[in-house]
């Protein structure tokens, strides 16, 4: 019997699936994406470079700037931590709460140091019903250690003019030898113009009881933008105006508050400092004077 051949497996070309036209578009438009645009390392690095430039600068012209005077070199004279201002002699503090308790006979040995301190200012309340708690006994021991002293008076806006005004007059029985009373304001209102007319009525009525013009504190920029006439004008201003080496106020004022950062004798927090734009003669004659007689209210 004759072997049949071996049967041979020829592979079958594959048949090819017909397309659609429209596969046949989507097969080309594969064909031809374009990936999208890769950055350069060069130019990520670059982009990276000026954003944290940008948050630095931000970060300094915000937060660091504004404070950097209190780490800027002392070319002049140096005392209770700060850089005194050049060309005063006279000089002051001011206290509230805040600084918890004070050791008035440590203090008393600032009135003989070559920058000698002569004053300090008390809150004595704030708006309409609160006390400073410290203030009864801070006032007292002022006196009692040489000081020459004055009470001020934080202002709320949201509160009565008079009624803030008849309470200060209830916390505070000024003497002769004190300071005139102060109007410290630096919050603002959401209507400007009433605010400067109720602080126009709290300051007549402390004037008419006090028969003495009081002191006006608050701050440069606040002054400036808001109570910048010739009323406010008119009052003795006390200004709040850190971190420079001069006033730039070009208006006048009797006191200046240049720094929050001092350190004092009998007192453990830090505490503002202030200088007196006048000799210390001058500073007795703002003082009440000894004719004070006050009305009931």
């Amino acid at each position: 019997m004759a072997k049949e051949p071996p049967i041979q497996v020829v592979n079958k070309p594959r048949s090819r699936k017909k397309t659609s036209g429209k596969g046949r578009r989507l097969t080309k438009k594969k064909q031809g994406f374009k990936p999208p645009f890769q950055m350069p390392v060069w130019l990520h690095y670059l982009l990276t470079g000026v954003v944290s430039v940008c948050i630095i600068l931000g970060f300094y012209w915000f937060f660091i700037r504004p404070y950097a005077y209190r780490w800027k070199p002392c070319y002049g004279l140096k005392a209770y931590g700060v850089c005194i201002p050049y060309g005063y002699g006279v000089h002051g503090f001011d206290v509230s709460h805040h600084q918890g308790h004070i050791d008035w006979a440590a203090l008393s040995e600032v009135q003989h140091t070559p920058f000698p301190i002569r004053f300090v200012f008390m809150k004595a309340s704030e708006g309409g019903d609160f006390s400073d708690t410290a203030f009864v006994h801070n006032f007292n021991e002022a006196r009692k250690n040489g000081f020459i002293r004055g009470a001020y008076h934080f202002y709320n806006p949201k509160t009565d003019a008079l009624r803030q005004a008849d309470f200060f007059i209830r916390s505070v029985k000024l003497e002769p030898g004190d300071l005139p009373p102060v109007l410290d304001i630096e919050t603002r209102s959401d209507n400007m113009d009433k605010l400067r007319r109720d602080l126009k009525i709290w300051l007549r009525r402390i004037e008419n009881y006090y028969k003495v013009k009081p002191i006006l504190y608050t701050s440069y920029k606040f002054k400036t933008r808001y109570l910048n006439d010739s009323v406010f004008n008119s009052y003795p201003y006390w200004i709040a105006h850190y971190y420079v080496d001069s006033v730039e106020y070009q208006g006048e004022w009797k006191f200046w508050q240049h720094t929050d950062v001092g350190r004092l004798p009998g007192i453990d927090e830090q505490v503002d400092l202030n200088v007196f734009n006048g000799s210390m003669e001058e500073l007795k004659s703002m003082t009440i004077p000894d004719t004070l007689k006050t009305d009931t209210l």
